[in-house]
Order: structure tokens, then sequence, then C-alpha cells
């Protein structure tokens, strides 16, 4: 099906509880995370924990399984009301999800909750068709989205795959000292 078909995080009807999110060098973020059975209890409640951590991290638009200690093929994205969004399909999680189609290549600055300190400039494709399964029914769902919309879902795919978004820098020189500091329940007391 194309778009997410009526999907809220709703319809994972569990609670999320709030997790610690990891930062770099942690080694679960630096592996590959296996693909899960989207039905099973234990990955409807990661997503609604993903869900429940990203919403209480300021400036968040996405978190990745691997970021919170599960090596797993599961994230979640929302990048309503961020300037940059074009495209918004709202809060959604994906597991096992793909890259089926990438084009329209542009350069931008992406930060991370992971690498709390650093931003860097990545190419990635504005342009991007993914496939991925909705936890709880396991429907396939295939997404189009172009913008940051795209950029935050190869990023999330990227952390599902053991990638930072330092793996895919130009050079030292593209990497930059963050300058404003995001602040989550892992990281109390910090600017944000």
């Amino acid at each position: 099906m194309t778009g997410l078909g009526g999907w809220t995080p709703e319809a994972l009807a569990v609670p999320g509880e709030v997790r610690p999110v990891l930062s770099a060098p942690d080694p679960v973020l630096s592996r590959a995370g296996a693909a899960v059975d989207p039905t099973s209890a234990e990955t409807v409640r990661l997503a609604a924990d993903l869900v429940a951590t990203m919403r209480v991290s300021p400036g968040c638009v996405g978190l990745a399984a691997p970021q919170v200690g599960v090596g797993a093929q599961v994230f979640a994205v929302d990048v309503t009301g961020h300037p940059k969004a074009v495209t918004v399909h709202g809060t959604f999680v994906l597991c096992n999800a793909r890259v089926v189609e990438a084009t329209r290549w542009k350069a931008g600055r992406e930060g991370c909750m992971s690498v709390p300190d650093l931003t860097g400039d990545v190419k990635r494709a504005s342009r991007l068709v993914v496939e991925g399964e909705l936890p709880g029914t396991g429907e396939t769902v295939r997404l189009v989205t172009d913008g940051f919309e795209a950029r935050a879902l190869q990023h999330e795919i990227d952390h599902c795959a053991g990638q930072l978004f330092l793996d895919r820098v130009a050079g030292a020189h593209a990497i930059h000292q963050r300058k404003v500091y995001l602040s989550g329940p892992d990281r109390p007391g910090q600017p944000s």
C-alpha cells in the first residue's frame, strides 16, 4: 500500500516508556540491527517506546532502535512542524525498512541525539521511496517523500544498518561543533 493507510501510533495500543538514548561510541550503534517480526509484542512495545522517547526529546525528528540499545530494524519519524519539511506523513514507525528509489541528491546539515556535540554535512537523496512494515499489523507500506522527511528516513535507516551520519560526511571539513545543544531525558540541564 502507498502511504500509511491511516496508521497512527495509537494503533499500537500500548503505552510507550521513555528510554535513555545511547551516545557514540556505544558498540550497538555500529552494528547492523536484526530484522524483526512487526507483529510481535516485543516489536510493538519497542515501537511505542521509540515514539514516547522521540516525543519528549526537543528537536528530535527520528529515533532508531539501536539508539535505545536494541539491535533491531525499527525506527520512528515525525517531521511535523519542522521548518524544512515539505512532505509530512506525521508520526510513524517502520520495521525492516529499505530504500526502493533515491534521487535528487543534495548536501545538508545533520545532527543526531547519539552524537550530541557535532553536526555534519551529508549528501542524501531529496526524493525517496521507502518500503517497510507497520508495527502491530505487519502490513507492508510504501512511502514516497522528499526534502527533510526523506533525509530523516535515510538517517534512521542508516542507524538500523549500524551507521551514524559521521560515517557519511565527506571528511573532517564537513564536521562542525554543535552550537545549540539538544536537551532530553538523558541530558538534563543542557541548553536546548
